[in-house]
């Protein structure tokens, strides 16, 4: 997709808060159901649409789900937002569940297991549901559409080539703190970033280990003070989770470690800011989480709709964010990952 223009629609959108989203597109929508902007035919009003992320109070899915409410009240339909305090492969189970139960026209959800939940949101499916992923997908039999961030090669090359250069050119040892070990996203991540990492401009890093922070700020805190005395010639961290990348930098700004063992990772701006400006994290990137919940809830509504069905080549208007075109396996993309750095981030407000 055009990463130019994705690149400045980013800059652009991430100044803009929830409540910008919605008062600018209330503006634009005619008051007759029709998407703003658009020539995608009349959405339905009144839909449920109900996002249910990894787990509530994560800053990265607070943004994400906002966004989601942003686009909810634009379409003029119901939003809701529930599901687990703790990120683990079956805890969204009774969520889709009750949700099911309860009617809801979309299920907008970020899949903790490719596979745990997909009996459940299959019988939701079958219940009238239309089910939509973000972030992380699950197997794609259980999902009507899946909004996918950014390619996960495009990130595998981002987060490699982000610390080969904060590593510098003699390279060393450098290790990954992930999520869950189940999360799809992440292991897809992983198994490509190995793929990158075999590549000859890379051959000076070495990946000597991978741990997993169960997106618990503690955990993945503890997990990188754990890999540093376990592999004292650590050269850099790559933690491809928003809460892992934040729980590293602030064990390595308060340590000896800060400056020689290097961090990168995909992070939300405002929990890094602090980090790059004290010099212990150089560049991290990211999407913005607040267009992928926006995208993910015109998406469902489309379906809900019956404007699109999820087949390859189906378009929709997505309010400010444009036109989108449903690709292969039933996926549509959001663009390509952002680097933010000391020159770029304080843009940037999420």
């Amino acid at each position: 997709m055009r990463s130019g223009t994705k690149r400045i629609r980013l800059v652009a959108m991430a100044a803009l808060t929830a409540l910008t989203f919605a008062t600018a597109a209330c503006a634009e929508d005619g008051g007759d159901g029709t998407t703003p902007g658009g020539s995608t035919g009349t959405m339905k009003t009144g839909l449920k649409i109900a996002f249910l992320p990894k787990q509530v109070n994560n800053p990265y899915f607070t943004t994400s789900d906002n966004g989601g409410k942003a686009a909810v009240e634009e379409i003029k339909g119901s939003y809701s937002e529930t599901g687990p305090s703790e990120a683990s492969p079956s805890a969204q189970v009774s969520y889709i569940n009750t949700l099911s139960q309860q009617n809801t026209d979309v299920i907008v959800v970020s899949a903790n297991d490719k596979d745990a939940i997909c009996g459940a949101l299959n019988e939701a499916r079958q219940a009238g549901a239309k089910v939509v992923t973000f972030d992380s997908d699950t197997n794609p039999t259980c999902r009507d559409l899946f909004i996918n961030q950014a390619t996960a090669e495009g990130i595998a090359a981002n987060q490699v080539k982000l610390i080969s250069e904060a590593v510098g050119p003699d390279g060393g040892e450098i290790a990954i703190l992930s999520a869950t070990a189940n999360a799809t996203n992440q292991n897809a991540w992983i198994e490509l970033m190995k793929t990158e990492l075999g590549k000859p401009e890379y051959a000076k890093l070495k990946l000597v280990d991978t741990v997993y922070g169960d997106d618990q700020d503690q955990k993945s805190f503890t997990e990188t003070q754990a890999l540093l005395a376990k592999h004292p010639n650590l050269k850099g961290i790559i933690s491809p989770t928003t809460v892992g990348v934040a729980a590293a930098a602030r064990y390595l700004s308060g340590s000896t470690y800060k400056g020689k063992v290097q961090l990168t990772g995909l992070g939300t701006p405002n929990q890094m800011k602090a980090f790059v400006k004290d010099g212990t994290v150089k560049a991290f990137a990211l999407w913005n989480p607040a267009d992928l919940g926006y995208l993910a809830a015109y998406a469902g509504g489309a379906l809900a709709s019956g404007l699109i069905t999820g087949k390859e080549g189906d378009k929709f208007t997505a309010g400010k964010l444009g036109e989108y075109t449903v690709g292969k396996d039933a996926t549509v993309l959001l663009g390509d990952p952002f680097t933010f750095n000391a020159g770029n981030v304080d843009q940037f407000n999420f």
